[in-house]
């Protein structure tokens, strides 16, 4: 296969490589902080809550997520993750995360059947904001699975 070079770069190529790689850095921690900074007083709050676990998302206007929180990552771990209580330490959480950026009016949406809805709503009211609309978006089968065959004996 023959010898294999190993190209040395001096030390200027170096510094200019590195010298690179922290403009682009830099361009995108300040891209970063724009983003987070920018105040926004309407945004959306969807909620999904299942058997295992709650996850609840806020975002703004356009879809842009804001903020995410799970009982997972609030700390909950095996079936306290799907109780009303971890829902609403989420939503404490959560309100820690997006305080700096102002929202005060939000759009509920509600996905799934856990235990966790009714108690992330009451806890978003409780923590003093102002809810418009609370939709629920369900997945309902609208004719179910196929039955089983008819079973012979």
């Amino acid at each position: 296969m023959g010898k294999k070079r190993i190209i040395a770069k001096t030390e200027q190529e170096l510094l200019k490589e590195t010298e690179e790689r922290e403009t682009v850095l830099r361009k995108a921690v300040r891209a970063g902080e724009k983003q987070k900074t920018a105040r926004t007083e309407n945004g959306r709050v969807y909620i999904q809550s299942t058997y295992n676990n709650t996850i609840i998302t806020i975002t703004d206007i356009n879809g842009n997520i804001l903020a995410w929180s799970s009982s997972g990552s609030v700390g909950f771990k095996g079936p306290k993750k799907a109780t009303p209580f971890a829902a609403s330490r989420i939503v404490e959480s959560l309100m820690e995360k997006i305080r700096k950026i102002g929202i005060r009016q939000v759009s509920v949406f509600v996905k799934g059947v856990g235990s966790g809805r009714e108690a992330a709503i009451r806890a978003f009211i409780g923590q003093g904001l102002e809810i418009n609309s609370i939709k629920d978006f369900t997945p309902i089968p609208h004719n179910g699975c196929r039955p089983p065959k008819v079973r012979r004996v």
